[in-house]
Formats: structure tokens, C-alpha cells, sequence
């Protein structure tokens, strides 16, 4: 097997311990975009330092693990800063327009079979290769 599915699946599994971990300790959902977004629009003051200590963990872990494991951590669909940027400010329009993001709706919402979270869910891979076949192949930006 190949090593980068194997660090998939091991990415895979610490997720959803932390998915579940999260719901077990604080009674609510792990959607990123949801904590995220709390933090941004003050809509969630409440819970500041949770949400302020979730986000930190959320970029420390993948510099933790790149640091301990020694290797780069870099991507083969595009260099292009525009191209990144546009595709992140996409992916943030779109887990607000949904309502949640890839964490709570694929990972939690799927898991507790929620029909929202499966419909999103659907939807967003649904789109994600859409927008692979228009963005790679045809346009032949990425």
C-alpha cells in the first residue's frame, strides 16, 4: 500500500476520534466553519477561548505533525496564489451557504445519518468534481 493512503487513513481515524471527542465533551457538533465563523461574526462570545483554542489546534496540528515527521508539506494541484486564494474564498462561501462545512456535515453529520449532512455532503463532491473536470481539464488552470 502505498504510504500516502496510509497517512490518509490514519488522518481519517484521528479526525473522527476528534469528531467525536469534541461532541462528547462539549455536546455540539465539530464544524469547523460553524466554530470558525462563531469567532469571526462575535455571533458566539460565550465561548471564546473554546473556539479560540479549536482554531489554534486546527493550524498547530498539521506544523506539529509536518515537524515531527520531517517532511514538506506541499500540494500537486497549483502554485498559483490566485488560484488558492479564489479556491479558499469559494470553499468559506460555500460551507456558509450550506450551513457547515466538510467536518460537520461529511464527517459528524454523515456519521449520526443526519439526511442534511448526507444531502450536503453529496452535493459538495458532487460540485468539488465539477469544478476539478471545468477547472483542470478544460480550462486547464489548476
Amino acid at each position: 500500500m502505498e504510504q500516502s493512503y496510509i497517512y490518509g487513513l490514519i488522518g481519517g481515524l484521528i479526525i473522527g476520534l476528534g469528531a467525536a471527542l469534541y461532541l462528547l465533551g462539549n455536546g455540539r457538533i465539530m464544524g469547523a466553519s460553524g466554530i470558525i465563523g462563531g469567532l469571526v461574526d462575535g455571533s458566539d462570545w460565550g465561548d471564546w477561548l473554546g473556539r479560540t483554542l479549536f482554531l489554534v489546534g486546527l493550524i498547530g496540528a498539521p506544523w506539529l505533525a509536518l515537524t515531527l515527521t520531517g517532511t514538506q508539506g506541499t500540494t500537486n494541484i497549483t502554485s498559483n496564489p490566485v488560484v488558492i486564494v479564489a479556491a479558499g474564498v469559494l470553499v468559506g462561501f460555500g460551507a456558509r451557504l450550506a450551513n457547515g462545512c466538510t467536518s460537520g456535515h461529511g464527517v459528524c453529520g454523515i456519521s449520526r445519518f443526519s439526511l442534511r449532512g448526507i444531502g450536503a455532503t453529496a452535493f459538495y463532491l458532487f460540485a468539488g468534481g465539477v469544478t476539478v473536470l471545468l477547472f483542470k481539464h478544460i480550462l486547464g488552470v489548476i
